[in-house]
C-alpha cells in the first residue's frame, strides 16, 4: 500500500498568547487608522454629504460577523487554531495556505496607499526609491515575531492613536460645517450600494481580528471586550468622517490622505507652521502597523505549516516580495483601484466573510459533561 510522507505538526510558536484587551486596542485603534486616509474621498465621491451612510452599514455588517465569530470562540475553553486542527487534521494546512495567499492579495491596496501617502505628504523634492524601503525593515521585523508582538503593540496604540487622532479632531472642529452633512438621504439609493461594494476592502475588518480570536483562550466577559473595542474604532471612523466632510463639503472627493489634510486650516499653523505634521507621523506608526498586519498573517500562516519553523525567512522573503510588488506596480495604482472596488470586491464578501464563518461551524461540538463554556 502507498504511504504519504507524514504531514509537518502544526505548532504556533511558544510566545503566541495574546488577550482580550489587546485584541479590543487592536479594533479601536488600529484598525480604524486605514479608514483615515482614502477611505473619506472615496465615500465623498459616491455619495457626498451622505458618507456616513456607507460606513455605517460597512460596520453593522462587521460587527455582526465579528459577533458570530465570538460566540464560536465562547463555546469551549480551548483555542479556535486547536479546535480547527482537531476537526481538519492535515487538510488544515491546506486552509492556513489559502488564507496565507489571501492575506497577501488582501495587503495589495494598504501598500499602495501607504506608498502613495508618503511620497506624497514626507517629500517636498522627488522621493527616490529608498524613500520607502524603511516600512519594510519594520514590517519584516513585526512578521518575524510572534502575534504577542500584535498584543504588545495593540497596548501602545492606545496612546499612539488616540493623542493625535483627537488632537486633529480638535483643531479641525472650527473649520468644521456641520450643514454641509445635512440634507440627509441626498442622494440614490444606488449611490450608497455602490460605495458600500467598493469599499469592501476598507472594510474587512472581522478576517483581519480572526487571526487574534484564534489565539485567544476565551474567557468570560472577553466578547464584551472586543465587541466594545471593535465599536470605539467605527465610533472614531465616522466621526472622522463626519468632520471632514464638515471641512471640505463638496471638495472632500478631491482630497486625499485625509488625516493628513483635516486640520491644515487651523489658524494657529499659519504663524507657528506645520506642527499637525507631528500628530500625522504618530499615527503613521499605527499607519505602519496596519499595512504590516497582512503579511504577519501570512507569514504565520505559512509557518504554522511547517511546524513554527523559518519564520524570519518568511517574513524576509514575503516583505521582499511586496518591495518588488510596489516598485513595479505603484505606477497602475488606480488601475488597481479600481480593478478591486469594481470587480473583486466579492472576493472580499466571499474568503474574508462568509467562509471564516462555515469553517469555523466545524469546531462547534457538543459540550462534554462538567466542560465549561462561556457565553
Amino acid at each position: 500500500m502507498l504511504k504519504f510522507p507524514a504531514f509537518p505538526t502544526l505548532k504556533a510558536p511558544e510566545n503566541d498568547g495574546i488577550n482580550a484587551r489587546q485584541i479590543a486596542f487592536f479594533g479601536a485603534f488600529i484598525l480604524p487608522v486605514y479608514k483615515l486616509l482614502e477611505l473619506p474621498s472615496i465615500l465623498s465621491r459616491f455619495t457626498g454629504g451622505d458618507l456616513l451612510l456607507p460606513a455605517f452599514l460597512q460596520y453593522l455588517f462587521q460587527t455582526g460577523i465579528l459577533l458570530a465569530l465570538l460566540f464560536v470562540c465562547s463555546r469551549s475553553q480551548t483555542s479556535l487554531f486547536e479546535r480547527l486542527e482537531a476537526r481538519l487534521g492535515k487538510w488544515t494546512a491546506v486552509l492556513y495556505l489559502f488564507y496565507a495567499l489571501y492575506f497577501l492579495f488582501a495587503g495589495v491596496l494598504p501598500l499602495l496607499d501607504l506608498d502613495k501617502f508618503v511620497y506624497a505628504v514626507f517629500y517636498d523634492t522627488s522621493p527616490t526609491f529608498f524613500s520607502f524601503i524603511f516600512f519594510f525593515f519594520i514590517s519584516a521585523y513585526v512578521c518575524s515575531r510572534g502575534v504577542k508582538m500584535l498584543g504588545r503593540i495593540a497596548d501602545l496604540s492606545l496612546f499612539l492613536f488616540l493623542v493625535p487622532f483627537f488632537a486633529l479632531i480638535a483643531m479641525s472642529l472650527g473649520e468644521a460645517d456641520a450643514s454641509n452633512l445635512l440634507p440627509i438621504f441626498q442622494h440614490r439609493l444606488e449611490h450608497t450600494v455602490s460605495a458600500f461594494t467598493y469599499t469592501a476592502p476598507h472594510f474587512s475588518d472581522a478576517i483581519l481580528l480572526l487571526p487574534l480570536l484564534g489565539n485567544l483562550r476565551y474567557q468570560k466577559g472577553d466578547g464584551k471586550k472586543i465587541t466594545l473595542g471593535y465599536g470605539l474604532g467605527g465610533v472614531f471612523t465616522l466621526l472622522f468622517l463626519g468632520v471632514f466632510y464638515g471641512v471640505y463639503s463638496t471638495l472632500a472627493s478631491r482630497e486625499h490622505y485625509a488625516f493628513a489634510k483635516i486640520a491644515q486650516y487651523f489658524p494657529a499653523l499659519t504663524v507657528i507652521g506645520r506642527i499637525d505634521l507631528l500628530l500625522v507621523y504618530l499615527l503613521c506608526i499605527v499607519l505602519f502597523i496596519y499595512v504590516a498586519t497582512p503579511l504577519h498573517y501570512a507569514t504565520d500562516l505559512t509557518t504554522r505549516t511547517l511546524g513554527g519553523k523559518r519564520r524570519v525567512w518568511f517574513a524576509i522573503l514575503f516583505n521582499l516580495g511586496a518591495l518588488l510588488f510596489v516598485l513595479f506596480f505603484n505606477q497602475h495604482y488606480d488601475a488597481i483601484y479600481a480593478l478591486f472596488g469594481q470587480y473583486l470586491f466579492p472576493v472580499f464578501w466571499v474568503f474574508a466573510d462568509i467562509l471564516p464563518l462555515l469553517l469555523l461551524l466545524l469546531t462547534l461540538k457538543k459540550e462534554k459533561k462538567g466542560e465549561k463554556r462561556y457565553a
